[in-house]
């Protein structure tokens, strides 16, 4: 299994990249393939049914209107967010499903929109799709959605595989120990040996390109959330903070509180993650990294480094991505970066390591440092259960984005004070992560349903 770079960085919309970046891809998907059975003018009638996370925290995430988006033939990379709400209401109002935007079939929600509480074997996030012709059915495919926007399908699911892409790297590592054995070999860094394991996709120029790509969607969303303001969508009238937050901020008004005064970097950290965070639980366009739900964390911390390092560069940003992709292919592989999984410490969790890693990178760390910094800062993060409340992804989502920001810049400040040896290597954190996650399932296996979020409701 080769993961890129770019499996982990994708461009979508929020608010969640398991339950509403991954179902549009799949009906997406589902669409292509009929169109290559030739079945897709034949079909009269699709259902959609979800199942166990999808079903249970589906309408605070938009699960269903990602579906009917994607099986209208819209890919969250390039969909306009601001067409999703007129396309629904058109819905609901001819009971009409423009299928692969073009051809029109009936679409009744309270039949062919089927919610089930049931989890299927693989994994929590479950949906199948039905296309029916007049007398028969056509075609079916389930469909997972295993965290970061990644999914697969039934048949990938029996094999056992996380994704289907088997390209062979010229460095492939499944493990810290191996990527840092293999990094002194050939006297590379983190960031080189991932380029070259890059380069078996695309060339060096595309690469760099397509990094600069997703840093200037990371630059919009920031920059959109700073100038929004209100109360997000979903019903707990949670306010946004990052417009007014930014506005104290240029003011520049002398401020003597301690905290204030000798932080005042982290300030910047905290609106930078806030942005991002605030509007993607308003579903604008975003950078999952490696999650929707952990989305600010990455962008945050490059943001600082960006602003503040003296001289920073365009290459500087793909290093640092490409850095902290390492760290998110490890725990793609080794643990989880689905909340719903292993809860949020493999969204929160993978996405601190990752920055921690990236920035370590940008500063000079060494490798080991830089593996010092991942592991700081996914083991302070072990535990950390996904409950949001009301399934929406605000609370407490937003800030624990913002906090995880400010601690992985902790965490590489740390790992760049030492020569890179420690006690815990990142391959036991995140062997733990999975272990820990397994651990939570008996109560916490499902999100919105145990911690913050049910005390929350309770008082």
């Amino acid at each position: 299994m080769a993961i890129s770079v770019f499996d982990l960085f994708k461009i979508g919309i929020g608010p969640s990249s398991s339950h509403t970046v991954g179902p549009m891809r799949a009906a997406y998907d589902f669409i292509q393939a009929l169109r290559k059975q030739d079945l897709l003018e034949r079909v009269t009638r699709v259902e959609v049914r979800l199942f166990g996370s999808l079903s249970a925290t589906g309408k605070g995430h938009g699960t269903d209107r990602a579906a009917i988006m994607g099986l209208m033939g819209e890919r969250p990379d390039r969909i306009d967010p601001a067409i999703v709400a007129p396309c629904l209401e058109e819905l609901f109002e001819s009971n009409t499903l423009l299928l692969d935007g073009r051809l029109s079939i009936p679409f009744l929600w309270a039949r062919d929109m089927q919610w089930n509480d049931e989890c299927l074997p693989y994994h929590p996030n479950a949906m199948t799709l039905i296309a029916h012709g007049h007398s028969d059915e056509r075609w079916r495919n389930t469909f997972y959605s295993v965290g970061g926007g990644f999914v697969i399908d039934e048949a990938q699911a029996e094999r056992g595989e996380l994704d289907a892409d088997t390209t062979t790297l010229p460095y492939d590592f499944n493990s810290a120990a191996e990527l840092m054995a293999l990094c002194r070999m050939h006297d590379l860094r983190i960031s080189e040996l991932m380029l070259e394991n890059e380069k078996a996709w695309r060339s060096e120029d595309e690469v760099r390109a397509g990094l600069w790509q997703v840093w200037e969607a990371m630059q919009a969303c920031v920059e959109t959330g700073l100038q929004k303001e209100g109360v997000l969508p979903g019903g707990l009238n949670v306010r946004r903070r990052a417009a007014t937050l930014h506005r104290h901020l240029l003011a520049a008004e002398d401020d003597p509180c301690l905290i204030a005064s000798t932080f005042s970097a982290m300030d910047w950290v905290n609106v930078f993650a806030l942005a991002v965070n605030e509007e993607n639980a308003a579903g604008g366009r975003m950078v999952t990294a490696p999650t929707n739900g952990a989305a600010g964390i990455i962008p945050a911390v490059l943001h600082y480094y960006m602003r503040f390092k003296s001289g920073a560069s365009e290459r500087d940003v793909v290093d640092f991505l490409l850095a902290a992709g390492a760290v998110g292919i490890l725990c793609k592989k080794n643990a989880s970066i689905s909340g719903a999984e292993v809860g949020c410490q493999g969204e929160v969790g993978s996405a601190c390591a990752m920055a921690a890693a990236g920035l370590a990178e940008v500063m000079g760390g060494s490798v080991a440092q830089v593996e010092n910094a991942a592991e700081i800062g996914l083991e302070h993060n072990l535990g950390l259960t996904c409950d949001p409340v009301g399934g929406l992804v605000q609370v407490p989502c937003i800030e624990r984005n913002a906090i995880a920001s400010v601690k992985a810049i902790n965490a590489a400040q740390m790992a760049l004070r030492g020569d890179g040896e420690h006690f815990i290597s990142l391959d036991k954190v995140i062997r733990t992560m999975r272990d820990t996650g397994r651990d939570m399932q008996a109560k916490y296996k499902e999100t919105s349903r145990g911690g913050l979020a049910v005390n929350a409701i309770e008082c």
